[in-house]
């Protein structure tokens, strides 16, 4: 079943009399919990200065929601970090240079986006667990800062420099190593009040630093525009079969031949359309699926190891550290709450 925004509506007000409650309350933190016959958990939306605001996602949904939205005319610079689940996301309208009609957002990849005045159709599958962490700020709110020759991508620049007619949904690849530490520190907050809320401004920030510094290290690829619908056809193929079978995945040949691509155009355009390699993409898979057997399974850490197909628990181990800088044990008792 899909629910949309009048369903969701009708939900929660049966909810209410039902007694359920829905909101806690501190000076600058707003916490919404889902209503039962929806799913489990909730969303904190915390507010710290300036127009800058953290929004921390964590949910996981019985009945599929598909959300239909119209943007303001006034919308804040956005980045998302997708750390659980996936959504597909349309646009509605005539058909705009750095927006996409039609995009998915996955786990453990980042995006940062600027969408006034834009209708979009939101859709968030059931039987996931969504988990994702987003960051507002007022594109104003960078005027306090120098801007004098900022190495920024120019449509960012534009926009900072004040065009706020400016629109964009750019997918930055993979989260870094050096975003999930951040993003750990966020998600953990050890302090309470007003030093909490300077601590997570400061990484809100940090956060905003990572993604310009990384789009303005981009180069300039080949258009996508330059595939043909096939090829896009055979990559998200590609990309399908690696997410699937992370603890056999195909040799790079083999999935070459499965997606009827050579190896030399399947490594090619899969970093051009996805932002990363073939392997690149395996390896965050593996991350994210072994995040989860940590969370929420009693294998050992070398099971877990074998699951995302490791058979050296030690090379696993590192892999792991490298990626969320917390060993897989530590992440297991509870560390990283």
């Amino acid at each position: 079943m899909v629910l949309l925004n009048q369903d969701l509506e009708e939900i929660a007000a049966i909810a209410r009399e039902n007694g359920e409650i829905f909101h806690r309350n501190t000076d600058f933190e707003l916490e919404t919990h889902l209503p039962r016959s929806l799913g489990n958990g909730s969303i904190r939306f915390i507010h710290l200065r300036n127009g800058l605001n953290l929004q921390i996602l964590n949910s996981k949904l019985q009945q599929t929601i598909r959300l239909e939205r119209q943007h303001d005319t006034v919308f804040p610079l956005t980045a998302k970090f997708y750390l659980a689940g996936s959504s597909r996301i349309r646009t509605k309208g005539p058909t705009l240079t750095r927006v996409k009609a039609d995009q998915a957002e996955i786990s453990g990849y980042h995006y940062i986006y600027h969408l006034p005045e834009i209708s979009e159709i939101e859709d968030w599958p059931s039987d996931q667990c969504y988990q994702a962490v987003m960051i507002y700020a007022q594109v104003d709110y960078f005027q306090i800062f120098s801007q004098s020759d900022m190495p920024l991508a120019s449509v960012l620049k534009q926009l900072l420099d004040g065009d706020k007619s400016q629109r964009f949904h750019q997918s930055l690849g993979p989260i870094s190593p050096a975003m999930s530490q951040v993003l750990q520190q966020i998600l953990q907050a050890p302090y309470q009040g007003i030093v909490q809320q300077l601590y997570l401004e400061s990484k809100a920030l940090e956060l905003f630093a990572l993604q310009f510094a990384q789009w303005s290290e981009m180069r300039p690829s080949e258009s996508i525009r330059c595939l043909s619908k096939y090829e896009l056809e055979r990559l998200h193929m590609a990309k399908a079969i690696l997410t699937r079978d992370v603890s056999k995945p195909p040799t790079l040949s083999e999935l070459a031949q499965r997606v009827e691509l050579n190896e030399y155009r399947l490594k090619q355009c899969f970093r051009q359309v996805f932002g990363t390699t073939p392997f690149g993409h395996l390896h965050h898979c593996r991350m994210q699926h072994a995040q989860y057997l940590l969370r929420n399974s009693n294998l050992t850490i070398a099971g877990v190891a074998a699951q995302v197909g490791y058979r050296n628990p030690e090379a696993f181990s590192t892999a792991f550290r490298r990626k969320f800088a917390v060993s897989p044990k530590a992440y297991q008792l509870g560390k990283h709450r």
